[in-house]
């Protein structure tokens, strides 16, 4: 397992200019399909991080992630794109500029964090605990930081990637179905979220979520 270090930095180095990425794009396509490569590389952290071997429980929970973080999700987002009244830029309250320049201090915040747990939970490797951290903040500031409601979906699964890894390298062993459960809910909540957007789209001709404040009353 002597591999496995450079692989978690790889992963971890990726999925790092993902987030990047996702803060200073503009085009809403190019940020459903950073998603989608950090959804796949996420999935590969049961793989790596633990050395008990290749079981079925490990194959299991590694492909359903890769099937619905890589294909699934991203899928129904880019049609959904294509068929609600969207603009194809991203329009943000906070401009890519200084999304970037949060990008770099929660990045710098997240090592710090990582470094106070890593004596409560020296099985888990520094640099999953750091990515696990980063990715929960990235995808809280593009939730309240971008107007369109497709992006914000992109910040939930920005969130839920990170808890996956966060889970995945301090949790010794969790039963199979809880993992799946866990998948499950990540599954009907997009489902839920995309529908709604889709309705709001088709009804009010847009999908602000600055304008969705006019509907109150």
């Amino acid at each position: 397992m002597s591999a496995m270090p450079g692989w978690l930095a790889t992963i971890d180095a990726v999925g790092l200019l993902t987030c990047f990425a996702l803060l200073g794009t503009s085009r809403i396509g190019a940020c459903i399909r950073f998603v989608s490569v950090q959804g796949v590389l996420v999935s590969l952290v049961p793989v790596i991080a633990h050395d008990d071997g290749l079981t079925l429980r490990v194959f299991l929970l590694a492909g359903a992630n890769v099937a619905l973080k890589g294909v699934i999700f991203p899928a129904v987002l880019l049609q959904l794109r294509a068929r609600a009244n969207f603009h194809r830029e991203v329009e943000p309250f906070i401009g890519f500029v200084a999304s970037v320049l949060f990008g770099i201090v929660a990045l710098a915040v997240s090592l710090g964090l990582a470094r106070e747990l890593q004596p409560a939970l020296p099985h888990a490797p520094f640099l999953m605990l750091e990515a696990a951290i980063f990715l929960v903040a990235i995808g809280l500031f593009l939730i309240v930081s971008r107007r369109n409601a497709l992006i914000q979906v992109v910040g939930y699964l920005v969130i839920e990637n990170g808890i996956f890894v966060f889970g995945a390298v301090t949790v010794v062993e969790t039963p199979l179905l809880v993992e799946l459960g866990i998948l499950l809910d990540a599954f009907v909540a997009v489902f839920v979220m995309g529908i709604a957007v889709f309705h709001i789209s088709r009804e009010f001709g847009m999908a602000d979520a600055d304008q969705l404040n006019t509907l109150r009353g």
